[in-house]
């Protein structure tokens, strides 16, 4: 679960970076790159809560 986690929190970190590269290039329009950030942003606060600073079962001793 937490390999999914990561994966999840690395695509939504591309959907929040990607999007303004395209928009500054002018392969993207400003409401698409939005929409892709935003969608980006509650991605990564739904995702990354759940492996960062999580300590593994081995250092809890």
């Amino acid at each position: 679960m937490k390999i999914l986690m990561k994966i999840g929190s690395f695509f939504s970190l591309v959907l929040t970076i990607v999007p303004s590269i395209l928009f500054f290039v002018g392969d993207l329009e400003l409401s698409q790159m939005k929409w892709y950030m935003g969608t980006g942003m509650v991605l990564w606060f739904v995702t990354a809560p759940f492996w960062i600073n999580k300590s593994s079962k081995s250092e809890q001793v």
